[in-house]
Parts: C-alpha cells; sequence; structure tokens
C-alpha cells in the first residue's frame, strides 16, 4: 500500500501548479527547512533596515495536525489542477478505515474512522500541505512560512501599527476554525525583534481570549531564533549535541576501526549536527561561537585520524549550492534577488545599513556567486 501511495503522491507533485503558495517549502524540489528559515529571516532582516521598524515573529503549534484533516474538505484540491476522479481517490481512502488495537493476543473491537490522516501514511504530510495551501497572508506587510505543520507569521510593524499584524492574526484564527485545526495557544510562542532605543514595552499579543508568550528564543524547524538575532543560543546548542556523539566515535578507535568507517561515523552522526541549516546562521555567527563548533570538528579528526573538511568550507560549498539552486528556480521566493548585472556574468549587490542583514544568506550568496569564474 505504501509503495502505490508513494506513486500517488509522484503524480499529485507533477500536476501542482507552478503558481501554489511559494512560502510553502514541503514537497517542492530542491526545496528545505533552510530555505524557509532564510525567506524568513531576509524578510525580517530587510524590514529592519528602515526606520521606527521592528519585527513579531509568531511560531504557530496546532494541536495534532494530521489528526484533524477533514477529508470532505479535498473539495478544494480542484482550484490545483487535481481530477474530480483523483479528489474521489483520496476522500474514499480517508473515510471508512477499520481500526483496531491489538495488545498481546488480544485485540480490541474495530471501530470505523472517517477523519485525520492515518498514522505512518505516506500520504499525510502531503495531503496536509495541500488542504493548507490557501493560509496565505492578507496583507503586504505580513508573512505566513510554512514546512508542512510548521507555520511562522512574520509581521512587519513600521512605527508601531501594529493593526495589520494583528487583524492577520485573527484572519489566521479564522481561517484554522473554518478548516479544523486546533491552534495550541499554550504552545504557540512569539518574539519580538526590535532595536530601537527606548522601546521595550509592547501589547501582549492575544487569540481565542489567552495570552501569547512571548519568549527570548524559539526553536523554529530545528534553529534557534533570538529576539537579537545572533546565533549564540543556537550554535551552543548544536556544540552541546555533538560533543555527546563524540563519546561513540572514540568507541569506534577503542574498538579499531578502521579510519575510513570512523570518518563516515563522524559525516552522519557529528558533522550533521554543527552544520545543520548552516547557510542560515554561518554568516552571521560570532568567530568564538564558529571556533567553540570548530574545535569539535579538529577533536573528531584527531580521534579517527584523518583530514576533516573546515566548517568555513562547508559553509562555502553548501551555501554556492544553495545559492546556485535558487538562481535556476523561477518559483523560488528568494530567486527575485538574485538579480544579474546588464554585463550578464554579475548579480547586483543588495545595499545595507547593517552587519545583521550584510551577513545574511541572500547577500552572502550574491557575493560568493559574484566571485565564482564567469565558466560556472
Amino acid at each position: 500500500m505504501k509503495c502505490f501511495e508513494q506513486l500517488v503522491m509522484e503524480h499529485i507533485r507533477s500536476i501542482l501548479p507552478p503558481t501554489i503558495d511559494p512560502f510553502q517549502f514541503t514537497y517542492r524540489a530542491k526545496r528545505s527547512s533552510e530555505d524557509a528559515i532564510c525567506s524568513a529571516l531576509h524578510s525580517a532582516l530587510t524590514h529592519l533596515e528602515r526606520r521606527d521598524s521592528y519585527v513579531r515573529l509568531l511560531f504557530v503549534d496546532f494541536s495534532s495536525a494530521f489528526n484533524t484533516i477533514v477529508p470532505q474538505r479535498l473539495s478544494k484540491l480542484d482550484g490545483l489542477g487535481l481530477s474530480t476522479y483523483l479528489c474521489n481517490w483520496l476522500l474514499d481512502f480517508l473515510c471508512q478505515r477499520p481500526q483496531v488495537v491489538r495488545v498481546g493476543d488480544k485485540i480490541s473491537a474495530s471501530i470505523t474512522l472517517s477523519t485525520e490522516a492515518p498514522q505512518g501514511c505516506v500520504l499525510s504530510p502531503l495531503l496536509f500541505t495541500l488542504l493548507t495551501h490557501d493560509c496565505t497572508a492578507t496583507y503586504s506587510d505580513n508573512r505566513i512560512v510554512k514546512f508542512a505543520d510548521n507555520t511562522t507569521l512574520v509581521g512587519l510593524i513600521t512605527k508601531g501599527d501594529e493593526t495589520q499584524y494583528r487583524l492577520e492574526v485573527d484572519l489566521l484564527t479564522t481561517w484554522c476554525r473554518d478548516n479544523n485545526l486546533l491552534l495550541n495557544v499554550d504552545k504557540t510562542k512569539e518574539i519580538v525583534v526590535d532595536f530601537r532605543k527606548g522601546h521595550t514595552q509592547h501589547l501582549p499579543l492575544t487569540i481565542d481570549g489567552a495570552v501569547v508568550e512571548r519568549v527570548s528564543s524559539a526553536k523554529f524547524l530545528g534553529v534557534h531564533i533570538s529576539e537579537d538575532l545572533s546565533w549564540s543560543t543556537n550554535t551552543a546548542s548544536l556544540a552541546k549535541k555533538a560533543q555527546r556523539r563524540l563519546y561513540f566515535l572514540r568507541k569506534l578507535r577503542r574498538a579499531s576501526a578502521p579510519p575510513a568507517v570512523m570518518t563516515a561515523f563522524y559525516r552522519g552522526t557529528i558533522e550533521s549536527v554543527v552544520s545543520s541549516c548552516i547557510a542560515v546562521w554561518g554568516g552571521g555567527c560570532t568567530d568564538y561561537n564558529l571556533k567553540a563548533l570548530q574545535r569539535i570538528v579538529n577533536t573528531a579528526g584527531k580521534i579517527a585520524g584523518a583530514s576533516l573538511p573546515s566548517l568555513k568550507d562547508i559553509y562555502t560549498s553548501h551555501l554556492t549550492r544553495m545559492a546556485t539552486t535558487i538562481v535556476s528556480d523561477v518559483s523560488h521566493p528568494a530567486h527575485s534577488l538574485f538579480e544579474l548585472l546588464p554585463s550578464g556574468t554579475r548579480y547586483r549587490s543588495l545595499r545595507s545599513r547593517t552587519t545583521r542583514l550584510s551577513n545574511s544568506f541572500i547577500l552572502q550568496a550574491v557575493r560568493i556567486l559574484n566571485s565564482l569564474p564567469r565558466s560556472a
């Protein structure tokens, strides 16, 4: 059944229009969580370049998102090019599903379900993505960035006027109610990024009468976002996680594992941690925090007895690969930011007043592309 679901999923992905919400990054070719984070942060950093401006980031949490799918709402997928036959098949697939619970040799009575997507179902994440395709920002000063059920509302506020941001939150709440999604206010968090002097007081945000907790740091798609947009909390978390995994690398050395095996283990369990979403934070990370992660890489190299690539090299290669992919994808939200000069050999550099924006993903990517040989 899962093999058949995989075939159906590939068929659905092949017929989806390129105009589908560009800020939904799940199940899009050559898109990742890094693209989602970079898009959200670039909007915030660009807006903060303006005078008397600040940003409110709302990290929305849904209660059992996949379990609240109402199959009957699949009718709105007609607008995405899905045929009536395919919509009917999906409706039949999700409805009238018998379910039992087995404990040892005991089996419970059977019940029939006609809501939610089956646990472990291949199609569940894609169906949730399609059912939420119309959850988009209404006002131009807001962005709704989605990665499956991870949803973030970016409010770009100028001169203290939060009218559009708060209306957007109300519209999002109404949309969730209309689409049977339960918004968990207790786990929904908000960060206020405000670098203006003497402006620390901000009215709390309320959803359905409950106050949303304002925090100094929140985890978004595996990356810790802080209210000062520094990466100390994120790199400290990565270093702590990677340090614990050095123990297993030492165990391999004591077991006389060959360097090739230890290197492969390092690439899969330690390098994947210290370089996680490095395109997001690599440019703005301080030398102190970068050296802390690099020391872990150096230690791993001594244990494995092999030469390992530095974090700087990993950052450069990863950033180049992501930038090249965005340039070749006209539907990517950041594609328009890579504008060729009349010469056709270099990209236009974006202006920045602060080092925060100058060290961000987009501006660093433009610099790297401009440094490549013309033949590239």
